[in-house]
């Protein structure tokens, strides 16, 4: 079986081609859904076993699209026909690079073309290093697009509507734009090919063999990205596309390969897990693709034997995956989405397989107390089939805290808690992890005495309680002489210090203070470490009360990925944000993007969220790390 990736942004058409190239012969398998977020597509072409790994368009589903790559033999990148969008398209064509797959680009939905081609193409170089292709030059007439000629074999194809291109003669008008056209196609391939750049030189005529040679050679070591044109809707430019794959993507063993030298499995990689769902009455399944060897019921994935093994071939006789297949793993809880599985053993896919930071953050609560528990349970088994979901428990409270890729992903996790397993809960802002602090020394004398009959309870300790450093927590000291206060007491009134601190005035903990243990007295029969421990909570707690204490709010060190033509938009709303800019670049390793970086307070992560979706358009993203606590008034944050 051969295996594709389409994505793209959203309302690109990538469904509609995916259905379009199923039915060429049609031969189409039933279309999968998978976790509202895929499609499998299983089809047969020219007597081959294929299928299409269709991801939903929009930034919050490519966590989505890394395992589909990694078990693809090829992408296919839709773009619609508008120069105007092509930044739209920019985290795809980064992701396509980042992964190093071969890939097509398909210009989408020409026969309402806004742009000319040429200005849609450069448009969309601004975001990809690699260079990109013309392979055909569409044919007009006025100004409606009813073909194309395709570059390599110098053969113009009529678009018929619903059916196959016709096979027409170049009009003569074209002549020039297409030798002008061949022309460039064939210094691109030369860039990478001695023998075309010789015969490029020498003026010799050039076969169509050879060429197609060279194009497949160059996409198989993705070199460039080759461009083609259609209209998915219409089936037009389709079957070139079908063809273009058959002839010049990888077969499983070169995806092996590339795989095992970008993740580094430590053994042969024998399955990937591409797809993952929760089912109704099955649990997890996951979509694996076997790669080494083949798979079947009983033998070793993952350092386990599979439940159930489902093949996905059209025609599967059930008795196992050959090398290349697709099935479907059930009762298999050792699988996971993401993962490269030896016999023995797995192996995290690489770096850019993984999801972007989660940072829209959601606290939620089951509005039923007996769902506690099957929160926890449902959670779990959630994050198995969604690396991008993360779950956390606030560090004061204790509430369970969902990170999503943003608010579509996190309202889809929702939904997934209630039609999935019939948890409804409550969602709110995550309040900021605040704490408090000093702003001036304090000492202060407190004396604990309790008589009640028999022996009572007695402590008397002095206290000093300074300001230290931001960032320096809580130290304790003691300079007690002469005994005043028994040593085996003192480590109670540090206990009572502490559990004090932990409190604080406001529910939040109190930090970078020192307390000082100064001077005291004790009774010889009512002392104990039960007084002493309670003397220091109450002297402490008094004593923040004249220190000046003030809030501290999270700062967050925040590193902004978003295409250039957007970086000046972030000046003013991470000023807005109270945030301190600290510069941004171009980054190096993505055409077209700038990293800007900034600190930010937490209590405005969920706005930037909405903020970069919205200046960004949908393209940017970004990641968060704690920096320092800064001092903060009530107006500079919202609690929940």
């Amino acid at each position: 079986m051969r295996v594709f990736t389409i994505l793209g942004p959203s309302q690109s058409g990538k469904s509609t081609l995916a259905a379009a190239l199923a039915a060429l012969e049609g031969t189409a398998g039933r279309r999968q859904d998978v976790a509202q977020v895929a499609a499998l597509q299983p089809f047969q072409f020219m007597g081959e076993d294929w299928a299409a790994i269709d991801i939903a368009g929009g930034p919050e589903n490519l966590a989505q699209a890394g395992p589909a790559l990694a078990a693809s033999d090829a992408a296919v990148l839709v773009v619609p026909a508008d120069a105007e969008a092509a930044v739209l398209s920019a985290p795809y064509l980064r992701l396509v690079e980042e992964a190093g797959i071969p890939a097509f680009l398909f210009v989408n939905r020409m026969d309402v073309a806004l742009h000319r081609v040429a200005r849609i193409v450069e448009s969309l170089q601004t975001y990809c290093g690699h260079n990109l292709v013309l392979r055909q030059v569409p044919m007009r007439r006025g100004g409606e697009v009813v073909g194309a000629v395709d570059l390599i074999s110098e053969r113009a194809w009529k678009y018929n509507e619903g059916r196959p291109s016709a096979l027409v003669a170049l009009p003569r008008d074209m002549m020039s734009r297409e030798q002008e056209a061949r022309g460039e196609m064939l210094e691109a391939l030369a860039d990478f090919d001695d023998h075309l750049m010789e015969e490029l030189i020498e003026d010799h005529k050039i076969l169509t063999a050879e060429v197609y040679d060279v194009a497949t050679k160059v996409l198989q070591h993705n070199d460039l990205l080759p461009v083609l044109l259609g209209s998915a809707s219409h089936c037009n430019g389709v079957m070139r596309l079908m063809k273009s794959l058959r002839h010049e993507a990888p077969d499983v063993g070169v995806t092996l390969e590339r795989l095992s030298r970008r993740s580094k499995p430590g053994g042969e990689v024998v399955a990937v897990g591409c797809l993952a769902d929760l089912v109704k009455h099955l649990g997890k399944t996951v979509t694996v693709r076997a790669m080494d060897g083949g798979m079947g019921n009983g033998v070793p994935v993952g350092g386990a034997t599979l439940g159930s093994l489902t093949g996905l071939t059209m025609g599967s006789n059930g008795r196992g995956l050959a090398s290349g297949d697709l099935g479907q793993a059930v009762k298999s809880d050792h699988l996971n989405l993401g993962y490269a599985y030896l016999r023995d053993g797995s192996a995290a896919l690489p770096d850019w397989a993984q999801p972007h930071p989660s940072t829209f953050r959601r606290l939620v609560t089951p509005v039923r107390d007996r769902d506690d528990a099957r929160l926890s349970v449902a959670l779990e088994k959630m994050v198995e089939i969604d690396p991008a979901l993360l779950v956390e428990h606030h560090e004061q409270t204790g509430h369970v805290v969902l990170n999503a890729q943003g608010p579509l992903h996190m309202r889809r996790m929702l939904r997934v808690l209630k039609q999935g397993f019939g948890i409804d809960v409550d969602e709110s802002r995550v309040p900021p992890a605040l704490r408090e602090t000093i702003t001036r020394s304090v000492e202060l004398q407190y004396r604990h005495r309790k008589q009640s009959g028999g022996a009572g309870q007695f402590a008397d300790i002095k206290i000093e309680l300074r300001p230290e450093p931001r960032g320096s927590g809580f130290h304790f000291e003691e300079q007690i002489k002469g005994g005043a206060v028994p040593k085996n007491y003192i480590p109670s009134v540090e206990a009572g210090a502490r559990e004090a601190l932990l409190e604080g005035l406001n529910g939040h903990p109190v930090d970078d203070l020192c307390v000082i243990l100064k001077d005291g007295k004790h009774h010889a029969v009512d002392s104990s470490d039960f007084a002493f421990r309670t003397a220091g909570k109450n002297a402490v707690r008094e004593a923040l009360r004249e220190a000046g204490p003030v809030l501290l709010q999270p700062i967050m060190r925040v590193n902004i990925h978003v295409p250039s033509i957007f970086t000046g938009g972030l000046v003013p709303v991470v000023s807005g944000m109270k945030g301190q800019i600290l510069g941004f670049e171009n980054n190096p390793d993505a055409a077209g993007w700038d990293v800007f970086e900034a600190l930010l307070p937490m209590a405005v992560q969920d706005e930037l969220c909405s903020s970069l979706a919205s200046i960004s358009r949908g393209t940017g993203w970004f990641s968060s790390d704690f920096d320092h606590y800064q001092e903060a008034k009530r107006a500079d944050f919202v609690e929940a």
